[in-house]
Protein backbone atom coordinates (compact mmCIF):
# COMPACT_ATOMS: atom_id res chain seq x y z
CA UNK A 1 0.00 0.00 0.00
CA UNK A 2 1.01 3.49 -1.01
CA UNK A 3 0.99 5.94 1.89
CA UNK A 4 2.55 9.55 2.41
CA UNK A 5 4.12 9.98 5.88
CA UNK A 6 2.66 12.72 8.02
CA UNK A 7 5.06 12.66 10.25
CA UNK A 8 8.99 10.70 10.73
CA UNK A 9 8.88 7.38 11.63
CA UNK A 10 12.20 6.30 12.53
CA UNK A 11 14.00 3.76 10.38
CA UNK A 12 10.80 3.85 7.76
CA UNK A 13 10.31 7.40 5.86
CA UNK A 14 10.69 10.89 7.01
CA UNK A 15 7.51 13.31 6.67
CA UNK A 16 6.37 13.64 3.15
CA UNK A 17 8.02 11.26 1.54
CA UNK A 18 5.42 8.44 -0.82
CA UNK A 19 6.32 4.93 0.37
CA UNK A 20 4.84 1.10 -0.45
CA UNK A 21 4.28 -0.24 2.91
CA UNK A 22 2.78 -3.36 4.08
CA UNK A 23 -1.06 -3.37 4.38
CA UNK A 24 -0.90 -4.22 7.69
CA UNK A 25 1.37 -1.88 8.73
CA UNK A 26 -0.35 1.22 7.70
CA UNK A 27 -3.83 -0.45 8.83
CA UNK A 28 -3.00 -1.21 12.33
CA UNK A 29 -0.05 1.05 13.18
CA UNK A 30 0.47 4.40 10.87
CA UNK A 31 -3.38 5.30 9.90
CA UNK A 32 -4.49 4.71 13.91
CA UNK A 33 -1.36 6.59 15.03
CA UNK A 34 -2.05 9.64 12.66
CA UNK A 35 1.66 8.83 11.22
CA UNK A 36 0.46 8.52 7.58
CA UNK A 37 -2.49 8.93 5.09
CA UNK A 38 -3.16 6.90 2.20
CA UNK A 39 -1.54 7.88 -1.03
CA UNK A 40 -4.48 8.96 -3.10
CA UNK A 41 -4.58 11.19 -6.21
CA UNK A 42 -6.12 13.61 -4.28
CA UNK A 43 -3.41 13.92 -1.12
CA UNK A 44 -0.48 13.10 -3.42
CA UNK A 45 -2.19 16.71 -5.21
CA UNK A 46 -2.66 17.95 -1.95
CA UNK A 47 1.49 17.26 -0.94
CA UNK A 48 2.71 18.65 -4.42
CA UNK A 49 0.75 21.91 -3.19
CA UNK A 50 2.36 21.71 0.85
CA UNK A 51 5.59 21.33 -0.46
CA UNK A 52 6.15 24.17 -3.25
CA UNK A 53 4.42 26.29 -0.06
CA UNK A 54 7.14 24.82 2.18
CA UNK A 55 9.82 25.95 -0.71
CA UNK A 56 8.23 29.49 -1.12
CA UNK A 57 8.63 29.56 2.87
CA UNK A 58 11.74 28.69 3.02
CA UNK A 59 12.58 31.19 0.27
CA UNK A 60 11.10 33.80 2.41
CA UNK A 61 13.58 32.87 5.47
CA UNK A 62 16.58 32.97 3.73
CA UNK A 63 15.70 36.45 2.43
CA UNK A 64 14.89 37.27 6.39
CA UNK A 65 17.87 36.06 7.15
CA UNK A 66 20.27 37.36 4.86
CA UNK A 67 18.79 41.12 5.59
CA UNK A 68 19.62 39.82 9.25
CA UNK A 69 23.07 39.18 8.55
CA UNK A 70 23.77 42.52 6.89
CA UNK A 71 22.25 44.42 9.93
CA UNK A 72 24.60 42.17 12.52
CA UNK A 73 27.34 44.09 10.97
CA UNK A 74 29.12 45.96 13.43
CA UNK A 75 26.80 45.90 16.19
CA UNK A 76 28.20 45.12 20.12
CA UNK A 77 25.83 43.61 22.02
CA UNK A 78 27.00 43.29 25.68
CA UNK A 79 26.33 40.47 28.24
CA UNK A 80 26.70 40.60 32.46
CA UNK A 81 28.15 37.66 33.99
CA UNK A 82 29.41 36.92 37.30
CA UNK A 83 33.17 36.27 37.67
CA UNK A 84 36.21 35.40 39.87
CA UNK A 85 39.09 38.52 40.73
CA UNK A 86 40.95 36.71 37.66
CA UNK A 87 37.95 37.55 35.03
CA UNK A 88 36.54 33.83 34.86
CA UNK A 89 33.23 33.62 34.61
CA UNK A 90 31.32 31.26 37.07
CA UNK A 91 29.04 29.95 34.19
CA UNK A 92 30.33 30.01 30.55
CA UNK A 93 28.25 31.77 27.98
CA UNK A 94 26.85 29.37 25.05
CA UNK A 95 24.84 30.71 21.88
CA UNK A 96 21.68 30.77 23.30
CA UNK A 97 22.67 32.95 25.71
CA UNK A 98 24.35 35.26 22.77
CA UNK A 99 21.19 34.50 20.36
CA UNK A 100 19.01 35.85 23.18
CA UNK A 101 20.64 39.33 24.22
CA UNK A 102 21.24 39.71 20.07
CA UNK A 103 17.17 39.89 20.13
CA UNK A 104 16.37 41.90 22.89
CA UNK A 105 19.35 44.73 22.09
CA UNK A 106 19.37 44.70 18.54
CA UNK A 107 15.38 42.69 17.56
CA UNK A 108 17.79 40.74 15.36
CA UNK A 109 16.43 37.15 14.88
CA UNK A 110 19.75 34.71 14.83
CA UNK A 111 18.96 31.01 15.04
CA UNK A 112 21.71 29.09 17.04
CA UNK A 113 23.16 26.91 14.50
CA UNK A 114 24.05 29.96 12.44
CA UNK A 115 26.26 31.32 15.00
CA UNK A 116 30.18 30.21 15.14
CA UNK A 117 31.35 28.86 18.57
CA UNK A 118 33.88 26.83 19.21
CA UNK A 119 33.29 27.06 23.07
CA UNK A 120 31.34 28.33 25.78
CA UNK A 121 32.88 31.90 26.48
CA UNK A 122 34.47 31.35 30.13
CA UNK A 123 35.98 34.90 30.30
CA UNK A 124 35.60 38.76 30.55
CA UNK A 125 36.22 40.92 27.76
CA UNK A 126 35.47 41.16 24.41
CA UNK A 127 35.26 39.10 21.24
CA UNK A 128 34.06 39.11 17.68
CA UNK A 129 31.85 36.51 17.10
CA UNK A 130 31.43 34.90 13.41
CA UNK A 131 28.16 34.22 11.66
CA UNK A 132 27.55 32.20 8.60
CA UNK A 133 24.83 31.73 6.55
CA UNK A 134 24.79 29.95 3.22
CA UNK A 135 28.21 30.70 2.77
CA UNK A 136 27.80 34.22 3.72
CA UNK A 137 30.00 35.81 6.87
CA UNK A 138 29.45 38.85 9.18
CA UNK A 139 30.11 39.19 12.66
CA UNK A 140 29.33 41.29 15.70
CA UNK A 141 31.28 42.26 18.63
CA UNK A 142 30.22 40.61 22.46
CA UNK A 143 31.34 42.34 25.52
CA UNK A 144 31.06 39.91 28.31
CA UNK A 145 31.27 42.43 31.58
CA UNK A 146 31.68 41.58 35.09
CA UNK A 147 28.52 41.95 37.37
Amino acid sequence: MRVIFLKDVARVGKKHDVKEVNDGYALNFLFPNKLAEMATAKSLGDLEKRQKEIIVEREVQEDLLMKNLEQIKGKTIIIKGKANEKGSLFSAIHKKEIKVELEKEHKIEIGEDFIILDKPIKELGEFEIPIEIKHKKSSFKLVVEKI
